[in-house]
């Protein structure tokens, strides 16, 4: 059913004598369409919603099928449902779809590298994609990968980090922790660990290599949140030698225009970083704000709001369906900010 909706989609449009396609390397990029967390069966009204912006890109961030298994066979059939989804279709028909995954589409939740079907995963990962055989992430570990749009002056570079093949295990809070009165506090807390670890080596210096190429506007891809650090729940900050390292690395990459788009955690928010406010030894000020979109989740949002203390969050949460948007205004050189509901009104907006 899918691919016959897209074939009338096309046919339409060579009618019209305008046939869509993916934006090319050298297309410029004015819109970005981001999000997670999918059950592909359930309702996705806000495909149809978005459609009328005209996204040149559509970041999927990860739980972009709730696998939750080790059988691969299961793992595809979820993704044949993700496929078989129209809105999304009719999108990938104009724009380019970028992925990376998070604990329940790379196969367990909350898993890190201790998953031991996880090269498996990757595969099935990348023939949903269609990515060839002799592609470099064919042979990596992990599903880490990046693109770049535009001409000199107007270039866009995305950056899709996997933040679960390398991950070390995380570290529990232990069944004494109570609730908060600042808000409910989750399982996990930072670790002490030396050996701490979410990208792997062969990642990081991957990253170096992506964050020295030119360009203007830069979002790095992380399924889990870069910025927030309050909640107990799987964040950067539960490693917090490793997003010093992250945040280390951009400033002495010398790399302009960065914004993180997040997912996993069921509610919308945008956070700036304080580093002033971080806890110590965990941020530092790398020249310029930097700032988290979370856009999570399409299908299964929290749908009730919870007092989640978040000290670098800007503005309120979002706790129903919704998407993230990025558009990018080059005349001016500003990005519009937005959180998009179901019937796609913004609910959270701000310019940088």
């Amino acid at each position: 059913m899918p691919r016959l909706f897209a074939c009338i989609c096309a046919l339409a449009c060579l009618a019209t004598g305008a046939l869509a396609a993916p934006p090319t390397p050298e297309d410029q990029i004015e819109t970005i369409l981001f999000g997670s967390c999918i059950r592909p069966a359930r309702p996705q009204p806000i495909w149809d919603a978005v459609a009328p912006r005209k996204p040149d890109v559509v970041l999927l961030l990860g739980d972009n099928v709730y696998a939750d298994t080790p059988d691969m066979l299961k793992m595809r059939g979820d993704y044949a449902q993700l496929d078989a989804v129209e809105g999304l279709t009719a999108l990938r028909e104009d724009a380019a779809l970028l992925m990376t995954w998070d604990d329940h589409d790379f196969g367990k939740n909350d898993a890190g590298r201790e998953f031991p079907m996880r090269a498996q995963a990757q595969q099935v990962f990348l023939d949903f994609l269609g990515v060839a055989k002799d592609d470099p992430r064919r042979a990596r570990e992990g599903v880490y990968h990046a693109e770049s749009f535009g001409p000199a002056g107007r270039r866009v570079q995305f950056i899709m980090l996997d933040t679960r093949y390398h991950r070390s295990p995380l570290a529990e809070r232990g069944s004494g922790h109570t609730r908060d009165p600042d808000g409910f506090p989750g399982r996990y807390q930072p670790t002490d660990d030396p050996n701490q670890a979410v990208l792997g080596e062969a990642q990081w210096a991957w990253l170096a290599k992506q964050l020295a190429q030119p360009a203007d506007v830069r979002t790095i891809s992380s399924s889990i949140q870069v910025v927030a650090e309050d909640h107990g729940y799987e964040t950067w900050a539960n490693f917090p030698k490793e997003r010093l390292r992250l945040l280390t690395l951009i400033r002495d990459s010398g790399a302009r225009g960065v914004v993180f788009v997040s997912g996993d955690r069921h509610r919308a928010e945008i956070s700036v970083l304080d580093p002033a406010r971080a806890a110590p030894g965990s941020a530092i000020d790398v020249g310029y704000p930097i700032i988290d979109v979370t856009s999570s989740s399409i299908t299964n949002s929290a749908g009730r709001f919870q007092n989640e203390v978040n000290r670098h969050r800007w503005g309120s949460q979002f706790s129903q369906n919704h998407l993230g948007i990025i558009e990018i205004d080059w005349d001016a050189r500003t990005l519009v900010l937005e959180i998009v509901d179901e019937a796609g009104r913004a609910v959270v907006r701000t310019h940088v």
